[in-house]
């Protein structure tokens, strides 16, 4: 496993482990890349849409000069103060911010005199942007929703990290109880389905305070979703942050892949979990007692599966809006319901049924993605009869 980025290239180039490269974590790495790759498929597929003339652009009227509003100094008075009064604290700390970032990163310590030069700095670039001269008189322009992917995944990362905290928090109610404010500033315990709620509903609202179509935009994003999903899960398999399964047992006869994607023990692990490694002398030195289904590898192949089926539908489906949103819902629901079964994960009394949150989810899910893409279809056979 590669716990941070030494461990990869250390696999990679023959460098050393638990150097420099260590204050760059993988999982954190896979998790920005996955926000890139939605981010671009997202922003290609909403260009085609637009040459389809499925969007109509914002009118907004650019006056130069006043782009510094009150609301610039607030944001980039507190961002500076974030900056400055934990930056410095993390660098006198490297070697605690090498070993577990979160822990450096997302706690209440730091160094408040830097916090408040910082702010200050920060605050008097603004005051000097506003009171610099600007020539120019206002003009129209138009905005189409590709020229705002950036803001709708800032939208749909803050949403999603609240969601995927506070659905969390719901399931794991006995530790929050315990420690509520560790619990909140952990990097640890996150939902993905709560996370997809939470950006989803943040998102929703950014695009209807544009007035932007939203069930285009979700067309267009659902194999975005997927495929990024699928990219998270390479991070989660890579860096061994606890995604995985319960043990695997004895290999079946007809099993035909390698062996490690039947069970794995996941050495080096990122959480430290397990027993130690004989003779390891590095900073990650535990594998798992027994070995365990690797369940990360199975969702990253199951998530880019039904990525490519629905980027090649895109197209087919254009003249129905709807429908491919509609069958991301009803794959994601049915790609998550099953890989719990080889999981490990409290369990509820459904009507009988024992169930996992993510499959209660999950059922969810797929009843949203029948009954959306029922009404998606005659809703486009009505408009044809008209």
């Amino acid at each position: 496993m590669y716990p941070d980025l030494s461990y990869l290239f250390h696999d990679l180039i023959g460098t050393d482990r638990d150097n420099w490269l260590s204050l760059f974590k993988t999982f954190g790495f896979f998790l920005l890349l996955a926000f890139i790759v939605a981010a671009s498929l997202l922003k290609w597929e909403l260009q085609r849409r637009e040459k389809l003339g499925q969007f109509t652009p914002e009118r907004v009227i650019v006056v130069p000069g006043s782009g510094v509003t009150i609301w610039d100094y607030i944001f980039n008075g507190l961002f500076g103060f974030v900056l400055g009064y934990k930056v410095p604290y993390a660098i006198a700390n490297v070697e605690a911010w090498k070993q577990d970032a979160g822990s450096v990163l997302l706690s209440t310590d730091g160094w408040w005199i830097t916090g408040l030069l910082t702010a200050a700095a920060f605050v008097a670039y603004y005051v000097y942007l506003a009171r610099k001269p600007v020539e120019g008189e206002p003009y129209e322009k138009d905005v189409y929703p590709s020229e705002r992917v950036g803001p709708i995944t800032m939208m749909a990362a803050v949403g999603g990290l609240l969601g995927a905290k506070f659905f969390a928090i719901i399931e794991y109610m006995d530790r929050f109880l315990a420690d509520p404010l560790g619990v909140l500033l952990s990097g640890d315990g996150l939902a993905i389905y709560g996370g997809l709620i939470g950006g989803a509903l943040f998102v929703f609202l950014y695009l209807r305070k544009h007035g932007i179509k939203p069930v285009p935009v979700m067309d267009a994003v659902a194999p975005a979703l997927i495929i990024a999903y699928g990219v998270g899960r390479t991070g989660c398999q890579l860096s061994g942050d606890g995604d995985w399964g319960k043990a695997a047992g004895a290999q079946p006869d007809w099993w035909f892949l390698p062996d490690w994607v039947w069970s794995f023990r996941f050495p080096h692990n990122v959480l430290g979990r397990g027993e130690a490694i004989p003779g390891c002398d590095v900073e990650y030195c535990t594998q798992l007692a027994e070995a365990v289904h690797p369940t990360s590898i199975y969702e990253m192949v199951m998530a880019f599966a039904i990525g490519a089926i629905l980027w090649g539908l895109r197209k087919r489906l254009t003249s129905l809006p709807g429908l491919l949103f509609s069958i991301y819902l009803f794959f994601n629901g049915v790609e998550r319901f099953f890989i719990e079964f080889a999981r490990i994960n409290d369990k509820y009394n459904v009507l009988g049924a024992e169930l996992s949150q993510a499959q209660i989810i999950a059922i969810c899910f797929m009843l949203a993605g029948l009954v959306s893409g029922w009404f998606f279809v005659r809703r486009a056979r009505a408009q044809v009869q008209q």
